[in-house]
């Protein structure tokens, strides 16, 4: 049965990067990376709409081939979370708002239901965001995969891009994962659409300003943070190392379909 609220995804695609511009665009196996999110993000069995927000006719032309649906936001937004705040306003009729992010192609439709549950099922919970266990010390020990400690109801307690907990009695990283649960964060958010607008509102906070992380803006300013436990794996894109390996996967993938 198709639950009551109206939930909206909103991906952010911005043109403009740092180290890989006109991300959204890249080329992976004969698709534009953006089309890659959407597909994925339509598949959710939650979701009821899904909306590309960018800065970039390029990207507004990309999305209307494959007959996506998008909206033009200014390019002078900070983050990804003030642009689907901006886009968000211009939806008066959504309940909740997914954040989907534009450089996940591999995002599981599972992991965005998985994330949007919990809000449905409990209307205190204001936001959520998904994670997963850590299973490989490269990934506990590199600052670009972001940790999480989590309390025994499922909120986030802290985030770092440090390895959280530090495991005191034992000098060899290599052994933590193995000897407590550590976990991953996937840039992945669920928000009642008033409380995005709250959190937008809120100045860059001290912990968020120091990991470089706009979660902790939230918890610092002394709202929870639900978590779904995932078991879908997924691979941003920060590089074209990782382009690569998201290639790679998708040909993976389509040989063993066929």
């Amino acid at each position: 049965m198709k639950n009551k609220l109206n939930i909206i995804a909103i991906i952010p695609a911005r043109y403009a990067s740092t180290r890989l511009p006109a991300k959204p665009l890249i080329d992976l196996c004969g698709k534009p990376m953006i089309q890659h999110v959407y597909e994925r993000t339509k598949r959710s069995t939650l979701v009821d709409r899904v909306i590309v927000a960018t800065d970039h006719e390029e990207i507004v032309q990309a999305v209307k081939k494959f007959n996506g649906e998008v909206m033009m936001t200014p390019p002078d937004l900070k983050s990804g979370s003030d642009r689907i705040a901006y886009a968000a306003k211009e939806l008066d009729q959504a309940d909740i708002i997914v954040n989907v992010q534009g450089d996940e192609p591999l995002v599981a439709p599972e992991t965005i239901d998985e994330t949007i549950r919990p809000l449905i099922n409990d209307t205190a919970i204001q936001v959520g965001t998904a994670i997963k266990k850590i299973t490989l010390t490269d990934e506990l020990t590199n600052p670009n995969i972001v940790k999480v400690v989590i309390d025994t109801n499922d909120f986030a307690l802290y985030f770092s891009r440090s390895p959280i907990p530090y495991y005191r009695d034992d000098v060899k990283i290599e052994n933590w994962h193995h000897r407590h649960t550590y976990y991953k964060h996937f840039g992945l958010y669920v928000f009642r659409r008033d409380f995005l607008f709250l959190f937008t509102s809120w100045k860059e906070s001290m912990l968020e300003r120091t990991e470089k992380l706009e979660q902790l803006r939230i918890i610092e300013n002394g709202y929870k943070i639900k978590v779904a436990v995932t078991e879908h794996d997924s691979v941003p894109v920060d590089t074209m190392e990782d382009a690569d390996r998201v290639r790679s996967i998708l040909k993976q993938s389509k040989a063993q379909s066929s």
